[in-house]
């Protein structure tokens, strides 16, 4: 049993000292969100994020927003369409109602997705604008 598990799909714990922004649990915030370097949300966002770093959605976030990072990891719910320059992980605890285009996907079992996801080869340049 053992063997089995190490051979499904899991999503590495990420190490919030490596994160440089994070948004805390009390926070709700509207608007357009762009940064450069890893970001994590553990609180509410609304609006849209376009960015050329890496998106972390914590445990109890909510993101209502177009998420546009390179590489998204999500352990809480966004709804609204994901795209992804690198890659997108779903843990267990993630639910995504929305669209993901991105070239790797892993999604750990127990989490929600509905949507369709299209799959591009990682040498495809440049971003997908919707």
């Amino acid at each position: 049993m053992a063997d089995v598990r190490r051979r499904l799909a899991q999503v590495p714990d990420f190490d919030e000292s490596q994160i440089d922004t994070i948004l805390a649990e009390d926070i709700d915030f509207t608007g357009e969100l762009t940064f450069s370097e890893p970001l994590m949300i553990k609180g509410t966002f609304k609006g849209e994020i376009k960015a050329s770093g890496d998106l972390f959605v914590g445990t109890d976030a909510v993101v209502n927003a177009r998420v546009e990072a390179e590489r998204v990891t999500s352990r809480g719910r966004i709804k609204g369409d994901v795209l992804a320059g690198r890659r997108v992980e779903l843990a267990s605890t993630a639910s995504v109602q929305g669209d993901i285009d991105t070239p790797d996907l892993v999604m750990e079992s127990g989490c929600v997705f509905n949507g369709v996801c299209a799959m591009r080869t990682p040498s495809n340049e440049g971003r997908h604008d919707g």
